[in-house]
């Protein structure tokens, strides 16, 4: 009996042990990220701030944006280190300033957010970020009528608000990407939550500046 005694202690120990060091890792890897994040944001702002600069080769005779006659057209990429860009995404209730990569990969996000599908032009954009509270950890706090924005690599600006927050399961590609004939959102925002299974699922409004 000592000796059973002795074993399940040890086990439970070791499991304290294997939590508190998993615990550790997750910390180290969220300012980890949150730095690449940081970093990356600085050199796309000062990528925007001069598309910005030079907006008014994005406009045509009629002062119309060219995304507005051309909602088709590929989203504007800018490329840093190699890695391309679409755009910055704000989320001041949370304190966020994110830049948003082209492309989705697991191992794009562990640094930043990334586009999953769709076009801000078409009002169909689907973005997705890790977990990390310096990324979208913090999506479950939002609250409908939460505002966010987003900077395309062109400069311009697309205001929102948040309409609906929900939570679908891991699998459920089709009721994340799929506007049915009830739904009424312009972007998505999604990350997974901590036991992976669901995805918090937030959509917004596109609204007049």
């Amino acid at each position: 009996m000592k000796k059973k005694g002795s074993v399940f202690i040890a086990v439970g120990l070791l499991m304290i042990l294997g939590a508190f060091l998993l615990t550790g890792y997750n910390v180290l890897d969220s300012l980890r990220a949150e730095r690449a994040a940081a970093a990356e944001a600085e050199a796309l702002r000062a990528k925007l701030e001069e598309a910005a600069a030079n907006a008014l080769d994005n406009f045509t005779i009629d002062e119309k944006p060219i995304y507005v006659r051309y909602p088709d057209m590929q989203m504007p990429e800018i490329e840093i280190d190699g890695v391309k860009y679409v755009g910055m995404l704000r989320v001041p209730g949370l304190g966020l300033e994110l830049p948003v990569k082209g492309e989705f990969s697991m191992a794009g996000l562990r640094t930043a957010p990334c586009r999953y599908t769709g076009s801000v032009y078409k009002d169909d954009m689907i973005i997705c970020g890790h977990n990390y509270n310096s990324h979208f950890g913090g999506l479950k706090n939002l609250k409908v009528g939460d505002g966010a924005e987003f900077t395309d690599g062109d400069g311009n600006v697309f205001s929102y608000v948040v309409s609906e927050i929900v939570q679908l399961d891991g699998s459920d590609v089709s009721g994340m990407t799929e506007k049915q004939e009830d739904d009424s959102w312009d972007l998505t925002l999604f990350t997974c939550t901590l036991s992976g299974s669901q995805r918090v699922t937030v959509r917004l409004l596109r609204i007049e500046q």
